[in-house]
């Protein structure tokens, strides 16, 4: 067994450590006792650690070492995150009369459920190569997954104004977040079989020479597709993921820089037509321009500035887990859950989060480099961007750096559509790596070598 499966699991003990205190912080601050609900929460915590290591120890045993751990510790710290909330809005609850179903055992289940999909991904499989031989239905069934919601009645699939979801009875899912997935190994199957394509043939325009629109067509369709229809269901930020997403893939099997500067201008054009054709684009502006001046205001700057309190009040050390009140924020164990942790944890606190996402994302982009065949490069690099594209969304909307776009925090946020379909990314990124650093059968220094008096002549070019 490789050594990185000792350095996994020594890692991994270390984030189940952080989270079992993490979580006795919040119920010692918040309650001033020890509550057993905190047991049930860290023993089933880290019982899906223990499953999720013993599976890469199993089918991805040269995998790399530091990205599940990465995960596990995320996943923990919003499970952490998530009870303190409960805490405050329970205590809300019992100040109105009134009474509060605690969401973090719901997390819990959705953790298990994600952890049954990581270990179909990594058990069934084992090579990614395989893959490309679903290419164009991925990308049928991404396209789908996004129009689904808008076609339903709004009973069924809007929430907050978007139509994104999909209800059955108690259950509500999100399929743009397992289209993202879809469509990135559609985009990577694509480039792969038209590369070179992609960079010689076709028309000169404006000096710039572009592939032929048969060649490009698939992918462009797609993609303007996505964003057209997540417009009309009114969530904007899925959509500037999914561009975002294709225009890196694209950039990434050219090496061409017009694509970045094309896609760009692309974008900045269609924010000004969004704009004006949406008025909830021009509320979120409005609240990103000056969040005080539409505080009151239905829909208004209440939770982004609410949001900035919280930031302000923690300062760079925090609160200390339980001693804040992210609880009054809106939205705070969802879309605003890095405010709740920049509060408590402080701006120290946060930044560590934020470079455990570039761990993954940066360990993810490391394989992808290394992995010997090209879907799994521009796969490997698309999966890895998406996870820095996801967080600097959500995190450049709870900071005021870019207008707040109602995306949620990987493996960090209440809700299952985006813990399940992350967990799936997780499980692609270690299967990419295990290739990557799996030994060659043909490497040279594990072969064995014939005794030098049994070696025959081999003829060798001088060096120019």
């Amino acid at each position: 067994m490789p050594a990185a499966r000792g350095t996994e699991l020594r890692l991994l003990l270390l984030a189940v450590a952080i989270v079992w205190f993490a979580f006795l912080l919040v119920d010692a601050n918040a309650l001033g006792q020890i509550t057993f609900s905190i047991v049930g929460y860290g023993a089933s915590f880290t019982a899906v650690a223990a499953v999720a290591h013993l599976a890469v120890r199993r089918w991805a045993p040269y995998a790399d070492p530091l990205i599940l751990p990465c995960t596990v510790l995320l996943n923990g710290l919003g499970l952490v995150v998530i009870h303190r909330i409960d805490l405050g809005l329970a205590e809300q609850a019992v100040q109105r009369g009134k009474v509060y179903s605690a969401v973090a055992g719901q997390q819990v289940l959705w953790t298990v459920v994600a952890l049954v999909l990581f270990l179909a991904v990594l058990g069934f499989v084992r090579d990614h190569r395989v893959l490309t031989r679903y290419g164009y239905l991925a990308g049928l069934a991404g396209i789908v997954a996004v129009l689904l919601p808008a076609l339903l009645p709004a009973s069924l699939s809007e929430a907050g104004g978007a139509k994104v979801w999909i209800r059955i009875g108690p259950l509500s899912l999100q399929p743009g977040e397992f289209a993202k997935l879809l469509l990135i190994v559609f985009a990577a199957t694509t480039l792969v079989a038209k590369r070179e394509l992609f960079r010689v043939a076709g028309r000169k325009v404006l000096g710039v020479e572009l592939p032929r629109a048969r060649d490009l067509g698939p992918i462009i369709l797609a993609a303007l597709g996505c964003v057209a229809v997540l417009a009309f269901e009114k969530e904007l930020g899925a959509s500037l993921l999914f561009f975002g997403i294709v225009l890196v893939m694209i950039y990434l099997a050219t090496e061409r820089v017009i694509w970045v500067y094309a896609g760009l201008t692309v974008f900045a054009g269609g924010c000004v037509l969004a704009y004006f054709l949406f008025n909830h684009v021009r509320q979120r502006v409005a609240n990103w321009m000056d969040p005080l001046a539409t505080y009151d205001q239905a829909g208004g700057g209440y939770q982004v500035a609410q949001g900035l309190f919280g930031l302000g009040t923690g300062g760079m050390g925090g609160t200390g887990l339980g001693a804040g009140r992210p609880d009054i924020v809106p939205e705070a164990n969802t879309d605003f859950i890095t405010a709740s942790i920049g509060e408590e944890l402080g701006f120290l606190g946060l930044a560590a989060v934020l470079m455990l996402y570039l761990l993954i994302a940066l360990r993810g982009m490391r394989h992808a480099l290394a992995v010997r065949d090209s879907f799994g490069k521009l796969l490997g690099g698309g999966l890895a961007f998406t996870v820095v594209m996801q967080i600097f969304v959500v995190v450049g909307g709870v900071t005021k750096l870019i207008p707040e776009t109602g995306i949620t925090a990987p493996f960090l946020s209440k809700g299952g559509s985006s813990l399940l379909a992350n967990y799936i990314l997780v499980a692609l990124l270690l299967r990419i790596s295990d290739a990557a650093r799996k030994p060659s059968a043909t490497d040279p220094v594990q072969a064995v070598r014939a005794p030098l008096a049994e070696a025959g002549t081999v003829l060798v070019r001088r060096p120019q």
